[in-house]
């Protein structure tokens, strides 16, 4: 499930360790670059001028598993290769991408970095692993970038090779307390038991905050229950305490979230109404669909990083679904992972046609970004840029260039625009205590 809370490897693990991790990742990283400019060592991905030789990326993502699964990612990646070899490729290039499935398993997920870098690849681009603090190091050491992760670990907010398309979990949580902040009375966030939940009220926090709103409860949740009914009579208990406003129940528990809603549901029958919210990857269209959210999901605010499914910015995405992937039912142009795969490769080709007719390999992709290339996505993004520290360097995310969000609301069973423009929550992460 997106935003994956069930390890303590996961999302956002503690600041002081997470500083650290950064602090030797990026001076191993730097060394790498040294010596990749210097001409030492093997470039990866080596691909000549125009016409010359393939490129070739990589794209992960864990299927087959008992938790989160993400097919989409890799079928898309693989279906965009062959619209744009049928199309001439990347100026001219043919495009090879790679798949692995990294398992949900840490050793599976450094398998897919090691095979990465013995095939030379260019880039891995779009993929999904909660295992940064393990594969990043690998590409760091051959040079190779990652280009749009889905944005689960810190560590990819931190690795100066890393070049995410998102804000990962810190912006939708900003952007969720600083949005409940004008609509709810109390706030109850349902969060996991772990070194990873215990990051998720100060970023809650910081947007109820900006909002000049009282911090949300918080309220521990076993990270593998089966049922949460305690925990969400504990939660609508609180949510009602003012009788004067309708209170908010966030439940912020990765792949238990649906779980949590059913208990949640048949609670809330003998309490007034409760809105509740949670944040893309907890909930997204397909899990509203497998759930039928009508009933389940209706009224629920949801914050995103990018427009609603249904906005027309998505069109080119679904043309490549329907002429290379029509009937393959891993892609779902609602999915969030799929969505973020195709920005990745949009990300991707830009860089290329920055190149022209110069070599397309690891060191060039990475100087190309490094040097401050503006790439803009059709308006799914604010136009992105990356720099070795960005403005959030200072709560520990030096990454983190798209602080945009997106505000959506579920009715009648479908995630819908609850705001027309993006939220910016630069201010408000920058105020958030982490520590």
């Amino acid at each position: 499930m997106t935003g994956r809370l069930r390890t303590r490897k996961t999302l956002l693990p503690m600041i002081t360790d997470r500083r650290g991790r950064a602090t030797a990742r990026t001076a191993a990283a730097l060394v790498a670059c040294a010596s990749l400019a210097a001409g030492c060592g093997v470039i990866p991905g080596t691909s000549g001028g125009a016409g010359d030789e393939t490129i070739t990326v990589m794209t992960w993502a864990p299927e087959d598993t008992k938790a989160t699964n993400k097919p989409g990612m890799p079928a898309f990646a693989q279906a965009y290769a062959r619209w744009v070899n049928a199309h001439g490729g990347l100026g001219g290039r043919k495009l090879k991408v790679l798949t692995c499935n990294d398992h949900n398993d840490s050793v599976a997920a450094a398998k897919c970095a090691d095979r990465a870098v013995d095939e030379n690849v260019t880039a891995v681009i779009g993929s999904y692993s909660q295992y940064g603090d393990t594969f990043l190091p690998s590409l760091e050491g051959a040079g190779i970038p990652y280009i749009g992760g889905y944005g689960v670990t810190n560590a990819e907010f931190t690795s100066p090779l890393s070049y995410p398309v998102n804000g990962g979990q810190p912006t939708l949580l900003a952007g969720l307390g600083k949005e409940l902040a004008r609509t709810c009375g109390p706030v109850a966030l349902v969060r996991p038991d772990s070194i990873a939940g215990d990051e998720l009220p100060p970023l809650l926090n910081s947007g109820l905050r900006a909002g000049k709103h009282s911090s949300a409860a918080d309220q521990l949740a076993d990270e593998d229950a089966s049922e949460y009914g305690n925990q969400s009579v504990r939660a609508l208990d609180y949510s009602t305490t003012d009788a004067s406003e309708s209170g908010c129940v966030v439940p912020a528990l990765g792949d238990r979230t649906s779980t949590f809603l059913d208990s949640f549901r048949r609670a809330r029958e003998e309490y007034p109404d409760v809105r509740t919210a949670t944040v893309l990857g907890s909930v997204d269209q397909t899990v509203i669909n497998a759930t039928g959210g009508a009933s389940t999901y209706d009224g629920s605010y949801i914050t995103g990083w990018y427009p609603v499914a249904s906005d027309p910015r998505w069109d080119p995405m679904k043309k490549v679904i329907s002429e290379q992937a029509f009937g393959d039912n891993r892609i779902d142009p609602a999915d969030a992972g799929v969505q973020t795969t195709w920005i990745a490769y949009t990300v991707f080709k830009k860089v290329v046609e920055s190149l022209g007719d110069g070599a397309v390999n690891a060191d060039s992709v990475r100087g190309a970004l490094n040097k401050g290339l503006k790439v803009t996505t059709g308006g799914l993004t604010p136009t992105l840029r990356w720099k070795f520290q960005d403005v959030l360097a200072a709560v520990g995310y030096p990454r983190l260039v798209n602080r945009a969000v997106t505000l959506q609301v579920v009715r009648e069973g479908r995630l819908v625009a609850a705001r027309k423009n993006f939220i910016d929550v630069t201010k408000t992460l920058q105020n958030a205590d982490l520590n």
